[in-house]
C-alpha cells in the first residue's frame, strides 16, 4: 500500500511538472515529448521569501522554472533589482548554455515553488531536441537585448499587506474600504488569517492568479501570519494612528524591507492632520511614500497611488508665466481629473505647494495675487555682491503664506527641486519646512541670493531641471501630466524692445537646460503647454491674463483627451459585511 501511495505521489509530481512546463511561454514551440522528458528529470522544491536561489559567481547546476511565486534578480554593484522573474518563467539559462559561473544573484521575493531541471537532463534533452536548444538561446538573446536597451520591466504592484501598528486602528473597516477602492479597477480579494491558515504556497498563488489585486490583513504583532503576509506582498502598507506615540513594527516588516519590498505608511488622523506626526512615524521604518488619511477622498487617493492608477501633476518654472498653472489646475479640477501627487520647479513649486496644502482655486488666486501682484517680490534691491536683491522679501512672503507647515504634513504627496551648485545636481525636497524648500527652488541665480544648507549651495531648480517629470515618474503614481510654461526662446511680451538685467538673468537660468527640458517633456504622458508668448517672465501684472490663458488652453486639451482618468461621483460607503464582523471578532479575541 505504501508503494502504491509513493507511486501515486510521484505521478502527481510528474503531472504538475508537465503542467508548469506547458505554461511556460518561452517553451511554447517545444514538442510535448521533449517537455515530458524535462518533467521526468525535474526536481520540485519550495523557496521561502528572502531565500537565495543562487549567488553571483556560483557554478550553474541547471535551469529553474518558477511554478508559483516571484523571484528578484540583482547584478553585482546594482542597488536595485535588475529584473523580476514571474510564475512560468525560466531563470539560470545563460549559465547552463555558456557553462559559465552565474552572473547575478537570484532570490525569492515571496514564497515560491520551483522546478530545477539539472544540467544532465538539459544536456540530454538538448542533444535530442533542436527546438528546445533554440528556445533557450532565443530567451537568452531577448534578455540580453532588454539589458542592452536598459529596459526595466516595471511590474504593477498587485499584492498588498496591510500591517496595523496598534489595536486602536479599525483595521477591518480600513481593509474592506481599501478593497472596495481597488475593486473599482479590477477583481480584488481580501485574505485574513482565518481563511489562510494551514494552506500552502500553491493556495496563495491560486488566489493571486484569479484576482487583479489581493489584500492580506496582518496582525499588529510579530505573529507567523504577519510574517506570511509580508512575504507575500509586493507592497506593505503600514497603518498607524497619527496621534499615538511611534513604536516599532512587527518583525516581518523589517524582513520585507531587507529583501527590497516597497513599504508605504498610512497615518490615520481624527478630523485634521496632526502637525509633526509624519516626522515622528517616519523614523520607525524606511518608507517609499507616506499618506495622510483624514476623509474618504484621502483613501481613494491612497488606493490609486498604491495600484499606480494615480495622476501626478508636474509644474514648470517660468516666472510670471507660472500663473497659467492656476488656470490649468482649475480646468483639471472642473473636469474631475484627480491630482494625486504634485511637484514642481521654481514658480511651479510654489503653485504645486498650494495644491498640496489643499487650497481651493479661489484661495490660491487670492494668496498669489497679494504676494506677486499687490507687491513686487523681487524689488528689495541691494548692492550685487551675490545677487541683485536681498531675497528677504520673498522669504517673508513665503513665510506668510505657508507658515511653519512641513512637507511631511501636507495632505497630498509633494516635492519640489532646487539646483545644488556644490554637486551640480538636482536636489529633491521631500522633507522640512515648505517655505524653506520653496525659497531654495525660486532662488534665481544673480537675482536672489542662494540658500545655504550645510556645505550645499542651492539655487532655482529651473537652472538644471525646469520640468522634473523624471522625479515624478520615480514615484510611479501612474499617469503623469506636465504643465510647461517655460520660455523656449528669448522673447519679450507686450511689444517691449528694451531689456533689463532681471530678464537676462532669468532667461539665462533656463538656457542651459533646454535639451533637458525637451527630454522631460517626452517623459510626460500628457504635456500641457499654454500659449504664453505675450507674457514676460517678470510681468507680474499679467496675473489674470496668464490664468485665463492656462484655463482656456487646458479646457480644450482636456476635451480632446477623453481617456484621462476621472473621479467618480461619491457613493455610499460599503456595507459592513460578515467578513468585517469575523475580523473584528478575531481581533478582539487576540487582545
Amino acid at each position: 500500500m505504501a508503494l502504491d501511495e509513493e507511486q501515486s505521489s510521484a505521478g502527481q509530481e510528474m503531472h504538475r511538472a508537465i503542467d508548469c512546463l506547458r505554461d511556460c511561454a518561452d517553451l511554447a514551440h517545444v514538442d510535448a515529448a521533449t517537455l515530458d522528458a524535462l518533467a521526468a528529470g525535474a526536481v520540485h522544491f519550495s523557496l521561502p521569501a528572502g531565500s537565495s536561489l543562487f549567488e553571483s559567481g556560483s557554478a550553474p547546476d541547471g535551469v529553474y522554472l518558477v511554478a508559483s511565486g516571484r523571484l528578484g534578480v540583482k547584478t553585482q554593484g546594482m542597488a536595485r533589482l535588475t529584473a523580476e522573474i514571474e510564475r512560468s518563467e525560466l531563470v539560470g539559462e545563460a549559465g547552463w548554455l555558456l557553462k559559465e559561473e552565474r552572473s547575478a544573484t537570484v532570490f525569492a521575493l515571496r514564497d515560491s515553488e520551483m522546478l530545477l531541471i539539472p544540467n544532465a537532463v538539459l544536456d540530454a534533452v538538448a542533444a535530442q531536441s533542436t527546438h528546445f536548444a533554440l528556445a533557450v538561446a532565443q530567451l537568452c538573446a531577448r534578455r540580453l537585448r532588454r539589458s542592452n536597451r536598459q529596459e526595466a520591466s516595471h511590474k504593477r504592484a498587485r499584492i498588498f499587506a496591510v500591517v496595523p501598528n496598534s489595536i486602536e486602528i479599525d483595521i477591518a473597516t480600513l481593509a474592506t474600504r481599501l478593497v472596495a477602492e481597488f475593486a473599482r479597477a479590477g477583481r480584488t480579494e481580501l485574505v485574513w488569517d482565518a481563511r489562510a491558515s494551514a494552506h500552502t504556497a500553491g493556495w496563495f498563488n491560486a488566489i493571486e492568479e484569479r484576482n487583479d489585486c489581493v489584500v492580506y490583513v496582518a496582525d499588529p504583532s510579530s505573529s507567523g501570519w504577519t510574517r506570511q503576509c509580508c512575504r507575500q506582498a509586493d507592497v506593505i502598507l503600514l497603518a498607524a494612528p497619527a496621534a499615538a506615540a511611534a513604536k516599532p513594527w512587527p518583525n516581518g516588516v523589517a524582513e520585507a524591507v531587507a529583501r527590497g519590498a516597497r513599504v508605504e505608511l498610512a497615518l490615520l488622523h481624527d478630523g485634521a492632520v496632526e502637525p509633526g506626526a509624519a516626522a515622528r512615524w517616519l523614523q520607525t521604518s524606511p518608507v517609499a511614500l507616506h499618506h495622510h488619511l483624514v476623509e474618504a477622498a484621502d483613501l481613494s487617493r491612497l488606493a490609486r497611488l498604491l495600484t499606480q492608477r494615480g495622476v501626478g501633476l508636474v509644474l514648470s518654472g517660468g516666472g510670471a508665466r507660472g500663473f497659467a498653472h492656476l488656470g490649468v489646475i482649475r480646468a483639471l479640477r472642473e473636469a474631475r481629473v484627480p491630482i494625486d501627487f504634485v511637484g514642481g520647479s521654481s514658480i511651479g513649486s510654489i503653485i504645486a505647494a498650494g495644491v498640496a496644502m489643499g487650497w481651493s482655486d479661489e484661495e490660491m488666486r487670492l494668496r498669489y495675487r497679494r504676494s506677486f501682484v499687490d507687491t513686487n517680490p523681487v524689488n528689495d534691491y541691494t548692492f550685487p555682491f551675490v545677487a541683485l536683491t536681498r531675497g528677504r522679501k520673498v522669504s517673508r512672503l513665503l513665510q506668510r503664506e505657508y507658515g511653519e507647515v512641513s512637507i511631511e504634513d501636507l495632505r497630498q504627496p509633494f516635492f519640489c527641486v532646487s539646483a545644488n551648485l556644490s554637486t551640480g545636481r538636482v536636489l529633491k525636497h521631500r522633507e522640512g519646512r515648505v517655505a524653506d524648500a520653496l525659497r531654495a527652488s525660486v532662488a534665481i541665480p544673480g537675482v536672489m541670493p542662494p540658500v545655504y544648507r550645510g556645505e550645499d549651495v542651492l539655487v532655482d531648480g529651473a537652472a538644471i531641471n525646469n520640468l522634473p517629470v523624471d522625479i515624478m515618474r520615480a514615484h510611479a503614481p501612474g499617469l503623469v501630466i506636465g504643465s510647461d510654461v517655460g520660455a523656449d526662446r528669448f522673447a519679450l511680451g507686450g511689444g517691449k524692445r528694451r531689456i533689463n538685467i532681471f530678464q537676462i538673468l532669468m532667461h539665462a537660468g533656463m538656457v542651459n537646460n533646454a535639451s533637458s527640458a525637451e527630454a522631460q517633456r517626452q517623459l510626460a504622458d500628457v504635456l500641457l503647454k499654454p500659449p504664453l508668448a505675450n507674457v514676460d517672465l517678470l510681468n507680474w501684472r499679467a496675473f489674470d491674463r496668464a490664468i485665463q490663458a492656462g484655463y482656456d488652453y487646458a479646457q480644450r486639451a482636456i476635451e480632446a483627451l477623453p481617456a484621462l482618468p476621472r473621479l467618480l461621483v461619491a457613493t455610499e460607503r460599503p456595507a459592513r459585511s460578515s467578513l468585517v464582523a469575523e475580523m473584528e471578532r478575531r481581533l478582539a479575541a487576540s487582545t
